[in-house]
């Protein structure tokens, strides 16, 4: 039997590691949910309200705004990353979701285009780069924070709560939308797609509250102790590990299915095959509200078998789980169209993701990790921002999506070879990680 001597510190880290896993949830959840209620948005709306002169081509430009935000991911990795590698964790974290929120509230007060003409979309596309410049640090702070509080082996059941808060926030962002879309046209144009942005003001500050009580992690303070931090991360991570960051960018295309799921599938099925809005929008949010339980999990079965073998099944597994997707929603097949959404994102577009939340900081040691996290995850994603984009664009002439799908599969088969790559991590202590 324990002490209370010995089991004070137990308690006390079993405390501290839950604490920092229900803040990566709820942070993340929030700063998704700011993030992708412009997704839908932009399927929906924001072609009608901020590109009303555009004709076909409103689509295009709208979708084309959700991806600027991917240009400004690498620049708020670099920044984001300096912080949480120089001053802390908690800092870079607290500071990103006060950003994203002050963004998202303000994106719900912008003008129309009818009431301000060009300086609308204009204003759009300055607060959608705010967003990306604060969703550059967002989950690859939650991620490296969470398995450096956690227990050795269980680091990827707890980085998988951010990816869960991911997943939930964008369920969310989708699911907001579901009693939105049926109002009279007018109505949603006018006001209606403004109250999922007006609600994040509320939200950032639960979101503010909850970050501002997670502690640093050992791993970190002990390195500052000893004085080996980087004077400058970014440098470092160029000099010593460009081929890790190169490898985790790699892997991180794989969001590419993601988000052609999230939003050039929402809008093909509506504009193209005639699908409803609320049907759709519950398809999304129902593969993002599995991928919620399903991200733990899937962490946990890596811990025990390697995070390998799960990214790899996962990746293939989702990218061609969209040839179902989209077929069954040319054939008007909805329960099809539901079983392929839930099981293609919910379960097997989640292995990969959820998987990279802790195989990817486990690449860098501790005085780079945010920053290499932070760098190589965003470096990938933009191919994913610009997805939708391109994928509605190909699909503007032809009204197929074949070409398209057959992308996202190759995608998912360089990014599994990336992480074969790599170095299997789930059994390395987490004081040596970034060993090479």
């Amino acid at each position: 039997m324990l002490t209370p001597a010995l089991q004070a510190p137990r308690t006390s880290r079993s405390r501290t590691v839950r604490r920092a896993a229900v803040s990566g949830f709820f942070g993340s959840a929030l700063e998704y949910y700011d993030f992708l209620i412009y997704g839908s948005a932009a399927a929906l709306v924001f072609g009608d309200v901020f590109f009303p002169n555009s004709g076909q081509s409103g689509t295009l430009l709208s979708i084309g705004t959700f991806g600027v935000a991917y240009v400004a991911r690498p620049f708020g990795a670099v920044l984001w990353g300096h912080v949480g590698d120089k001053l802390g964790r908690r800092l870079a974290l607290v500071l990103t979701i006060g950003l994203m929120g002050v963004a998202t509230f303000a994106i719900g007060l912008l003008p129309s285009y009818a009431t301000i003409g060009v300086a609308a979309p204009i204003l759009l596309v300055l607060l959608r780069l705010v967003q990306g410049l604060s969703a550059g640090g967002e989950s690859p702070g939650s991620t490296s924070l969470t398995i450096e509080h956690a227990p050795e082996n269980r680091r990827a059941y707890y980085a998988g709560f951010s990816m869960s808060g991911m997943q939930l926030g964008m369920g969310l962002g989708s699911l907001v939308f579901l009693p939105l879309a049926t109002l009279p046209e007018h109505q949603l144009l006018t006001w209606g797609w403004r109250l999922p942005f007006l609600l994040s003001g509320v939200l950032t500050i639960v979101g503010y509250l909850l970050r501002r009580k997670v502690e640093e992690p050992e791993v970190f303070t002990d390195m500052q102790q000893r004085d080996e931090g980087a004077s400058l991360p970014i440098a470092r991570l160029l000099r010593e590990y460009w081929t890790v960051t190169l490898r985790v960018a790699i892997c991180s295309t794989i969001n590419v299915v993601g988000t052609i799921f999230t939003v050039f599938a929402l809008a093909y099925a509506t504009g193209t095959a005639g699908i409803s809005r609320p049907v759709m929008l519950t398809v999304v949010s129902l593969g993002n509200l599995t991928a919620v339980v399903m991200a733990p999990l899937v962490g946990r079965l890596s811990d025990r078998i390697g995070r390998k073998p799960v990214f790899v099944v996962g990746a293939l597994g989702s990218s061609l789980s969209l040839l179902v997707l989209f077929s069954a929603i040319d054939a008007g097949n909805i329960p099809l169209v539901f079983a392929a959404g839930v099981i293609g994102q919910g379960i097997l577009y989640i292995m990969p993701i959820g998987v990279g939340a802790a195989y990817y900081p486990e690449q860098f040691p501790a005085p780079v990790r945010y920053t290499g996290m932070a760098v190589g995850l965003m470096l990938g994603l933009l191919a994913s921002g610009f997805a939708p984009t391109l994928a509605e664009a190909l699909n503007a002439g032809a009204s197929t999506w074949h070409t398209i799908v057959w992308i996202c599969i190759s995608v998912s088969v360089v990014s599994s070879l990336a992480a074969l790559s790599g170095r299997e991590t789930h059994r390395v202590p987490t004081q040596q990680l970034g060993g090479r």
